[in-house]
């Protein structure tokens, strides 16, 4: 299409103008073309600062209006012939007072600005990388003395420095296949994955698709060895509103468990590969697997919106294994074997936290 189609095209898109098939159809375009994507999201700002233009000409205009029906004069002949507190205020600091009233409505306004009330969307999308260079490591895993450290060695154990970022994957298949979130590894010189137990494995990025937030990795440690056949399957179909969903992940050195709702069918500006699920969820959960009550993983948490409390969001399984095909097979030295049984189903949920948590790892991202 020409570039008037395409302007048009992203209108009745930003509009909600399209209907469902349009809009799924457009979302594949915008992931696709970096260059549409570029110039949907410069059009979402520009209709935004032109509708604060508006409003704050109307705000002018209102306070204009307002100031021209006030008639002191009109006012002093229906009162007293002492006028009231108000009135003599209003005569001898009328100045002052526009004045502070604008100073007010002025720092009403820059205080919207800068907590992002009138910036772009995007400004409100937070992802859950963590950041852990600077992270005070208070428990003995994580803050340990020489003496241990030393212990540690003459017992064989392995010593990892600190990481720069940290998230969550899971095990998508018993040979040492892990997923997470692409932002998580983004940029990383080597990348570590910690099991519940504490062991460190080495792992290495075998395959990313960045339009979806997804990225594959490989455990190539000669000390790992294959698990046992995983207990969860991922949804090939999509999630119904108002589902018990809950996430298992590492916003702390230990595993963290939460619970929630699938809140909506699409995610943060509509987007139609994820979810938004009402669920807590910190730095250090990007990556984790959301599940439903039957132990089947319908998504990744990858995100939350900053100023909205509870509204997490999480890539659906389908666009995770729709990576998992896409990728080439010169990328796995060994095939990635899905597993088609869940387990997990009949068991309570403090039973399935106990078996799933042995598949949820803590990612360890490093870089210069």
């Amino acid at each position: 299409m020409n570039d008037r189609q395409l302007h048009d095209e992203i209108e009745r898109y930003l509009n909600g103008e399209m209907s469902r098939e349009e809009r799924l159809a457009f979302d594949v375009l915008r992931k696709d073309n970096a260059e549409v994507g570029r110039q949907v999201n410069e059009h979402r700002q520009f209709v935004g600062l032109l509708k604060q233009y508006n409003e704050r000409r109307e705000l002018e205009q209102r306070l204009n209006a307002i100031h021209q029906e006030i008639d002191v004069h009109a006012l002093k002949e229906e009162l007293t012939d002492r006028p009231s507190w108000v009135v003599q205020l209003w005569r001898n600091h009328h100045s002052k007072i526009s004045v502070a009233a604008s100073i007010a409505i002025f720092a009403m306004l820059g205080t919207l600005f800068f907590t992002g009330y009138f910036a772009g969307h995007d400004s409100n999308y937070t992802q859950l990388r963590m950041q852990l260079e600077n992270y005070k490591r208070s428990t003995d895993k994580l803050n340990r003395s020489t003496n241990a450290l030393l212990h540690d060695i003459k017992a064989g154990k392995r010593v990892i420095e600190p990481a720069k970022f940290g998230g969550t994957g899971f095990a998508v298949s018993a040979n040492g296949y892990v997923v997470t979130n692409y932002h998580v590894v983004n940029g990383a010189d080597s990348v570590y994955v910690q099991d519940a137990a504490g062991e460190s494995f080495h792992a290495r990025v075998v395959y990313t698709e960045p339009q979806y937030d997804v990225a594959l990795l490989r455990i190539d440690d000669s000390t790992f060895k294959s698990q046992s056949a995983l207990p969860y399957t991922l949804k090939r179909t999509q999630s119904d509103l108002g589902e018990d969903v809950y996430t298992i992940g590492y916003p702390r050195n230990d595993v963290v468990y939460g619970k929630g709702y699938l809140s909506s069918s699409t995610g943060f500006h509509d987007d139609t590969t994820a979810y938004q699920v009402s669920i807590p969820v910190n730095p250090g959960n990007s990556g984790a697997p959301l599940l439903d009550n039957k132990g089947n993983i319908i998504g990744i948490i990858s995100g939350k919106q900053s100023l909205m409390e509870g509204a997490a969001f999480a890539v659906k399984s389908e666009y995770l294994l729709k990576a998992i095909k896409n990728m080439p097979v010169d990328s796995a030295n060994k095939k990635i074997v899905l597993n088609s049984k869940n387990t997990l189903a009949s068991l309570t949920r403090a039973q399935q936290i106990k078996k799933v948590q042995n598949y949820v790892y803590q990612i360890k991202v490093y870089s210069h």
